[in-house]
């Protein structure tokens, strides 16, 4: 590991902090619901802790980002090779992995999706943006269902995962000029072609009637997966219905 990049992102590595605390009740969406059991509670906001500093790394943070998440892949490393974490994060990550038995997969495709973030800045059709979505959404929908001791059924897998892609494309639509303005466009460039809009279109104070259209057919289209991924509902019960 790289010890001048972890001495510099110390603070990005703790466990859930008052402040990340803070941040999860701000999201669009309840990362641990007070009715919860403390300890799904507690799981779930170090698995939000991990997954919000990895974006933050991949997203707003100095210096090499590829280096930084090297280190967070290192951390990884030691906990599934049964070696102490050196972060306080990652000691809770590696507790909560221990307490649920996660896989590691989804920490890897977390990891790989804030990699590519790196790299890829447009994708050209909305199969190559939910592919990008198998890494940076589906893998949070794993790992919650896994904290509540679900997820080994294969369809309950594939709904859970329509239902994050979904919610991960309706974020992107939802965040447009912000992506722009980090040099990032998640809408399908094919899209972008076929109502006539340009990127600088994406950027201008108030949407057109093009932008508008480019937009709502990607809410159509998270729509749809989310009515696919319903089935989700009732293979569920008890906290972890109530959390999902």
């Amino acid at each position: 590991m790289h010890a001048d990049h972890l001495h510099a992102d110390r603070a990005r590595l703790s466990p859930p902090s008052r402040r990340l605390r803070a941040r999860a009740r701000r999201e669009n969406f309840p990362v641990a619901l007070r009715v919860l059991p403390a300890r799904h509670r507690e799981h779930l906001l170090v698995l939000y802790s991990f997954a919000r500093t990895v974006d933050d790394l991949g997203d707003t943070a100095g210096g090499d980002r590829l280096a930084l998440l090297d280190d967070v892949a290192c951390e990884i490393d030691r906990i599934y090779d049964g070696r102490d974490p050196r972060t306080p994060l990652f000691r809770a990550v590696g507790r909560t992995v221990a307490a649920c038995a996660l896989p590691r997969e989804p920490f890897d495709r977390l990891v790989q999706a804030n990699r590519r973030d790196q790299v890829v800045t447009r994708y050209r059709t909305f199969d190559d943006l939910l592919d990008y979505c198998s890494l940076s959404a589906e893998p949070v929908g794993r790992l919650v269902l896994g904290v509540f001791g679900q997820g080994a059924d294969g369809d309950t897998l594939r709904a859970s995962d329509r239902i994050c892609a979904a919610l991960q494309v309706l974020e992107h639509c939802q965040d447009v000029a912000e992506d722009v303005r980090v040099g990032r466009i998640y809408l399908p460039t094919e899209d972008l072609t076929r109502f006539g809009v340009a990127e600088r279109d994406l950027s201008a104070p108030r949407a057109d009637t093009a932008v508008r259209a480019l937009v709502a057919l990607q809410v159509q289209r998270a729509v749809r997966m989310l009515d696919e991924g319903h089935p989700l509902l009732g293979t569920l019960s008890g906290a972890a219905r109530v959390a999902v």
